[in-house]
């Protein structure tokens, strides 16, 4: 009898829980499959390997960082703690500090702003144009040409991930003292958490789609407006700050609450996520970083069969790979390779969702926010901080609703019939959550080429995306509270 249980209880779902989830899927989809490759394509082909650079170092940082913090969770809760929490407190402490520092020094000495403030050159990147030591192929610093490094990226990475050790080992020093291991749900401390990150989202979308923050800057002290740009920033950059933390803090707590009373099941695969996921591509995007730029030197004299000429774009033949960049057909056999493998693991989640439930929902909200932290360490140049920490509040805030209703999602529902209204109402609010998704990701712009918004949005100007956002948002959200409220049965 309890064997037929355990068989059915994947069966029953309740449709506004499934809604969630399908939803979840299918953002990160439109990220990983869609975004993301285009992001590597646009940085690939660009004229200078900078961009690729900082790229694939934000990314190897990223997953290093995941990796890093899973590490202290085992270390932790499995499943007992192998190092004392008091440990993790102080390394964390002295890690944000450091982290802190780095990026308040990156961000705040040595700034000069061109004359329409749309550059603002500071310590941020390393090594500078004019720094030369031990040249390589033509690079500054050995064969890395400038701004290979991003000091803010590197900083934010190190102040996380010290978060991460003290709100960790705060719980560890909690359950030493209390020995309740229950799942505790979604506590009204998680809910406050998620609902002032949303608040503050919304704030900042209001100020954002009234005017750029470059314009504000100027307005708040038109005699000095580079002290208004930098004012303006700071306040958004708290605000959005405070929202980041927030949501990144119900999520932690949740997934915490979510693993705890299944810990000898969960661990394993926290691990194997971490260790097969997050540690080998950071390794591995950390390589492509170094080697990028000698390997263009490499590729380019492969001319007996012509590959040189098709992998690689030198504008200048004597000066290679000073003047090289990849082609087209590089970044696109490298985008087929991206997409493939996320598309194979993304098809393997819904495959294996009924018989690998944990695995399932533990390597997606890791990824979520994952593809949160990586959304704004990206894009730490100061013209893309504000939108880029908008997109990672986002994110994390999906990863943390998502995480909410993992648990009991397999709960019995009503008695209530699906039925043609309740039809209507999975359509028409999985639709609605699409298009208004779509118009969130049309809001922010990093460049050009990198992500074309599908709907017009200009701050301060067109506001196509954000009334769609809005609309749309207002219709999912009265539909989803009539389709939660009266619980259908699968």
């Amino acid at each position: 009898m309890q064997q037929v249980q355990q068989r059915e209880l994947p069966e029953r779902i309740s449709w506004a829980r499934a809604l969630i989830f399908a939803a979840g899927f299918f953002l990160i989809a439109a990220i990983l499959l869609g975004q993301l490759p285009s992001v590597v394509y646009a940085e690939m082909t660009s004229a200078t390997l900078e961009q690729f650079e900082q790229l694939c170092l934000s990314l190897g940082f990223v997953c290093l960082g995941g990796f890093a913090i899973v590490q202290v969770i085992m270390l932790l809760f499995d499943p007992k703690p192998l190092v004392r929490p008091v440990i993790f407190t102080v390394l964390g402490v002295i890690l944000a500090a450091a982290g802190f520092a780095l990026s308040l020094w990156a961000t705040t000495t040595g700034c000069i702003p061109n004359k329409d403030l749309t550059q603002v050159t500071c310590n941020q990147y390393f090594p500078a144009s004019t720094t030369h030591w031990n040249s390589v192929l033509g690079g500054n610093v050995l064969w890395f040409q400038p701004h290979a490094v991003d000091f803010v990226m590197i900083g934010l990475t190190i102040l996380g991930v010290g978060l991460a050790m003290v709100f960790y080992s705060v719980l560890a020093l909690r359950e030493m003292r209390n020995p309740d291991r229950r799942d505790l749900g979604t506590t009204p401390a998680i809910r406050w958490m998620i609902i002032g990150s949303i608040l503050l989202l919304i704030l900042f979308l209001f100020a954002y789609n009234r005017t750029g923050d470059l314009a504000l800057g100027q307005q708040l002290i038109p005699k000095r407006p580079f002290m208004g740009y930098k004012l303006v920033q700071l306040l958004v950059s708290t605000i959005l700050g405070a929202a980041i933390f927030m949501a990144l803090g119900a999520f932690a707590l949740r997934l915490h609450y979510l693993m705890r009373p299944v810990r000898k099941r969960t661990m394993s695969i926290l691990y194997i996520v971490s260790a097969l996921g997050l540690a080998q591509t950071g390794v591995m995007v950390i390589l492509v970083w170094a080697v990028a730029y000698p390997l263009l030197a490499l590729i380019h004299p492969w001319i007996f069969i012509g590959l040189g000429n098709y992998l690689t774009n030198c504008s200048r033949p004597s000066v290679v790979p000073g003047s090289c960049s990849f082609t087209q057909d590089a970044a696109a056999i490298v985008d087929a390779i991206i997409t493939t493998n996320f598309f194979v693991l993304l098809m393997a989640a819904v495959s294996v969702w009924k018989s690998r439930r944990n695995l399932v929902i533990i390597g997606s909200v890791v990824t979520t926010a994952v593809i949160g932290a990586t959304a704004l360490l990206v894009h730490t140049a100061p013209s893309q901080l504000p939108t880029a920490m908008m997109v990672c509040v986002a994110i994390l805030i999906l990863a943390a609703i998502w995480t909410a209703v993992s648990r009991g999602e397999f709960a019995v529902v009503g008695e209530n019939n699906l039925g043609c209204l309740g039809q209507w109402l999975i359509v028409g609010t999985c639709l609605l959550v699409y298009l208004a998704g779509f118009a969130f990701f049309s809001m922010p712009s990093f460049s050009a080429d990198e992500t074309p918004p599908n709907i017009p949005f200009t701050p301060g100007g067109t506001s196509d995306a954000f009334v769609m956002l809005i609309i749309l948002g207002l219709l999912a959200g009265i539909q989803f509270f009539f389709l939660a409220r009266n619980r259908y049965k699968v």
